[in-house]
């Protein structure tokens, strides 16, 4: 097996599972650290050798245990919380056996244990923290009782009353402001969904016209524009459309602007039916409307236009007279070999012009 195998299988492909490894290493190098410390009391002759040398192999077979778990933590169903939860236990456990045998310096330990109440705070949510800060005092509060009542002479009960009086207070209060962060982090949260979920709602509006969900005159400008880029590279053909309702000042006359409204609402739906996979239609302007038909000769363009105008002649409004028939005046053209898209325009703008002086309802190419 080659050496990247080998990487693959114990350190996972997935960036995430990966990361989460790359904790958990870096955590299993502070377990040596305090593995090697226990070592430099026992030598000391300060820490009982033999459950100081139990507790060291207790230590190093959990961060191995621990390191497998994560490892395989996908396949079981193992989520990180629960991950974090297993090993904030794991660790009290070496923290606690760590005070029982360290003898004078035995307090140092208590630090320790407000290392892993923080961690919890980081990965768990507070009353789970909570959960677990009871937990930890139960079991410091059980063994300096116990070393106490059993080996006075190295534990006295009032040192060991202090010892438990002070992390009790340090505890509570490390819990209280990790609950204070957790809220906090949480409102960060909620606050950055807020600012996406309105940057979301910025950039649509940004993009499109309010009233007919189609393409608005600044994006469509945008798109020309990089239709143009592409366009000179390319060379394929482009076709542009300018397209007019017919008689909409005489149906705002008559139905008010609600109707009005309504009417391109329905012109827009049924126009964008007949659209195909590249073609773009917006708004360009009241009543008018600009289509960019990409890689299309004028003639395709053009049986497009028709087909539009065949859906939307059919469409019925509710609310306005059954027999209002809408149609569009339209006029397309082909863009010429290095022509600036903005004579395209013009060029189809003139067309559709053509289109409304010679009886509307129609389509003219140019």
């Amino acid at each position: 097996m080659s050496q990247p195998e080998i990487a693959r299988l114990l350190f996972s492909s997935d960036p995430k599972l990966r990361r989460m490894l790359g904790y958990w290493a870096a955590t299993g190098l502070l377990y040596c650290l305090g593995i090697a410390l226990l070592q430099i009391q026992v030598q000391a002759g300060t820490a009982m050798r033999e459950w100081t040398n139990l507790l060291c192999w207790f230590c190093a077979g959990g961060v191995l245990a621990f390191f497998m778990l994560v490892r395989v933590s996908p396949t079981l169903g193992i989520t990180p919380s629960q991950l974090a939860a297993m090993q904030a236990v794991f660790a009290i456990a070496c923290d606690t056996g760590a005070y029982a045998v360290m003898g004078p310096v035995r307090g140092a330990s208590l630090m320790v244990l407000l290392v892993v109440i923080v961690f919890c705070a980081f990965s768990l949510r507070p009353r789970a923290t909570l959960a677990l800060c009871a937990a930890a005092l139960a079991a410091f509060g059980a063994t300096m009782f116990l070393l106490a009542h059993y080996d006075p002479q190295r534990f006295p009960p009032a040192v060991e009353a202090i010892h438990f009086a002070l992390v009790t207070c340090c505890v509570i209060a490390v819990s209280v402001l990790t609950g204070e962060m957790s809220k906090l982090r949480s409102r960060l949260k909620q606050q950055k969904e807020e600012l996406l979920a309105a940057v979301g709602t910025i950039r649509t509006l940004a993009t499109v016209d309010e009233l007919t969900s189609l393409a608005n005159r600044r994006h469509m400008n945008d798109m020309l524009q990089a239709e143009e880029r592409r366009q000179s590279v390319q060379g394929q053909p482009l076709c542009i459309a300018v397209l007019d309702i017919d008689f909409f000042k005489r149906i705002n006359d008559r139905y008010g602007h609600d109707g009005g409204d309504a009417v391109l609402r329905a012109f827009a739906a049924a126009a964008r039916a007949e659209l195909r996979a590249d073609d773009v239609l917006a708004r360009w302007g009241g009543e008018e409307f600009l289509l960019m038909l990409p890689n299309t000769e004028v003639r395709e363009a053009a049986r497009v236009l028709e087909r539009m105008a065949g859906r939307v002649g059919a469409i019925r409004i509710g609310g306005l007279d059954v027999d209002l028939r809408i149609t569009f005046s339209g006029g397309v053209v082909a863009r010429e070999a290095a022509e600036p898209i903005a004579d395209t325009i013009i060029r189809a703008d003139k067309a559709m012009y053509e289109a409304k002086t010679t009886g509307r309802d129609r389509i003219v190419s140019g």
